[in-house]
């Protein structure tokens, strides 16, 4: 172990001037695309956030579907429920390289809802949301 100049007790790693630990990134399912479409979506359609949040990242067709379903915040959990609805898993198909169709379930009270949508690539290296479809899981 390396004492720091700075002081008795301070380490430090050996190719570090200082004795902070490195920051350590660790792989997180929020840097996967779908993941983050899917918690977007859960935020705008039970209210949380405004619809326009999503402008930009939708094609006219899904914003459309967007702006019809988020008024009425159909994932808001039920009157009486304190718990804010949670994304319970998200999986995704893929039928090509640029196209993903992914799914998430969500839990709202005692409720599971299937929220369903469609992403595609961009040339610019973006991807946009272009369908989503809401509903129930029996």
């Amino acid at each position: 172990m390396r004492t720091d100049s700075r002081g008795p007790g301070r380490t430090r790693p050996p190719h570090r001037a200082d004795s902070r630990r490195p920051h350590r990134v660790l792989p997180s399912a929020a840097h996967r695309p779908q993941d983050w479409f899917a918690h977007q979506l859960l935020l705008v359609l039970s209210g949380q956030r405004p619809v326009h949040s999503l402008l930009g990242h939708a094609r006219s067709t899904a914003y459309d579907e967007l702006v019809r379903l988020a008024p009425h915040a159909p994932l808001r959990p039920p009157l009486g429920e304190r718990r804010a609805p949670v994304l319970r898993g998200v999986g995704v198909c893929r039928p090509r390289p640029e196209v993903m169709e992914a799914f998430a379930r969500i839990a709202t009270g005692d409720r599971t809802r299937a929220l369903a949508f469609r992403l595609e690539h961009t040339p610019t290296g973006r991807w946009l949301c272009s369908a989503i479809e809401l509903d129930t899981v029996h």
